[in-house]
């Protein structure tokens, strides 16, 4: 779309869509290293529109059997948080509860951060239209407690919710995000001095905690030009005892071990390892990739534990809708790894003894023609409460979306 048209449609546009990046923001933007030729750069090279035909994308997306496969079959298990379960600091002193999707509470140190808090129905800049939820959230956003920090990692739909961060904006919590994100945040009402915007390498600390933006191999947008005039990072998240890191969306790269060498080893990783195709190979990691990247983080199989993320609440692509959780936990059998695998809502100690550890989607997912693999031997050094065990049930949605997001 054209400049002049574009800015002829700006004040009929959602806004939802945010606002451009000006002034010393943009100046700033100018000034970045990892800025040239007009627009954000990749690490490393990267294909940031699906390849082929839109034809061809449609008849796979569309493509009956497929949208069977792409939903859960029954209602989804989700844990009962409550806010006393949460009051009760962590044994350990690092509790994860995974809200979904990219959605994590990470409480670390006496401090609590929220990662990519999305609790909005529809990933969308329409309430009417766009991907929805296939489960609820576990708890209400009020009912979660106070918050020291939220992080950002880009301002995609599934990661930057305006009805999350309007909500957000009326308490005392700071915002850390990429360099020109905060543009949006400030026309939503994000008060400038609680924004942190951060190129990549660069760090801030916020209630006692070294927070970094760190390289993602990503892209941005959310308006009509979708112009690369807003930064996509992964995050490290550091107390005075436990460090943790999170992806965000990207493809692999070389440098999660750069980021392992300089930040890691890491008490627990959150790695994307959903909606991804062979349509945008480069933007978004299968699960092997997100085992790999893992192993990069931590120098090995040994370490924390990996949390997969960006699965499992909303439909974004082609595969179906249990094969992130599958190939994860095959990922990690193969590579000696230890994998979190909690269903939404449900709090766990990254360094306790035990971890979720089952597969507990398989129980309303489209079971494959060859059968679910067989269950691991129950004496697992890892092994450990079942995901499910208490949940609570939440009432689900199987509905299909003629808008794919990425």
């Amino acid at each position: 779309m054209s400049r002049s048209l574009s800015s002829g449609l700006r004040p009929l546009r959602p806004a939802a869509f945010g606002a451009d990046p000006a002034g010393e923001r943009l100046a700033r933007i100018r000034r970045s290293p990892n800025f040239a030729d007009g627009s954000f750069q990749n690490p490393v090279g990267a294909r940031t529109r699906p390849a082929g035909s839109m034809i061809e994308f449609a008849k796979v997306f569309f493509a009956k059997e497929g949208r069977v496969r792409r939903a859960p079959t029954g209602t989804v298990p989700v844990h009962s948080t409550t806010l006393a379960d949460l009051a009760k600091p962590p044994a350990s002193g690092l509790r994860l509860t995974w809200m979904g999707h990219s959605s994590v509470l990470a409480e670390i140190d006496g401090r609590r951060v929220l990662l990519d808090p999305v609790w909005g129905e529809r990933c969308s800049p329409f309430s009417f239209a766009g991907p929805k939820r296939l489960h609820p959230v576990p708890l209400p956003l009020a009912a979660l407690g106070p918050v020291d920090v939220v992080v950002i990692s880009h301002d995609h739909y599934d990661h930057l919710d305006l009805p999350t961060i309007r909500a957000l904006a009326d308490t005392d919590t700071v915002f850390a995000v990429p360099l020109g994100v905060g543009a949006h945040l400030e026309h939503w009402g994000v008060p400038a001095d609680r924004l942190r915007e951060l190129d990549w390498n660069e760090s801030t600390k916020v209630a006692g905690l070294t927070l970094t933006a760190t390289p993602a191999r990503h892209f941005c947008g959310r308006g009509l030009r979708n112009e690369q005039h807003t930064l996509w990072a992964s995050w490290v998240v550091a107390g005075p005892e436990h460090r943790v890191y999170h992806s965000g969306d990207t493809g692999y790269f070389p440098g999660f071990k750069d980021i392992g060498a300089e930040h890691g080893p890491f008490d627990a990783t959150m790695i994307q390892i959903g909606a991804y195709s062979d349509f945008w190979p480069d933007i978004h990691m299968r699960p092997e990739e997100g085992m790999r990247a893992h192993l990069d983080l931590q120098g090995g199989p040994g370490g924390g534990p990996m949390l997969p993320i960006h699965w499992g609440t909303f439909n974004l692509a082609p595969h179906p809708w249990s094969e992130p959780g599958e190939g994860t936990l095959a990922a990690g059998q193969r590579a000696g790894a230890k994998v979190a695998l909690p269903c939404p809502g449900e709090p766990f100690e990254p360094t306790a003894e035990t971890l979720p550890v089952q597969p507990w989607w398989r129980a309303i997912a489209t079971q494959p023609a060859e059968g679910w693999p067989a269950a691991e031997p129950a004496d697992r050094p890892d092994a450990g409460t079942a995901a499910g065990n208490g949940a609570g049930a939440g009432a689900g949605s199987g509905e299909q979306e003629a808008v794919p997001a990425v």
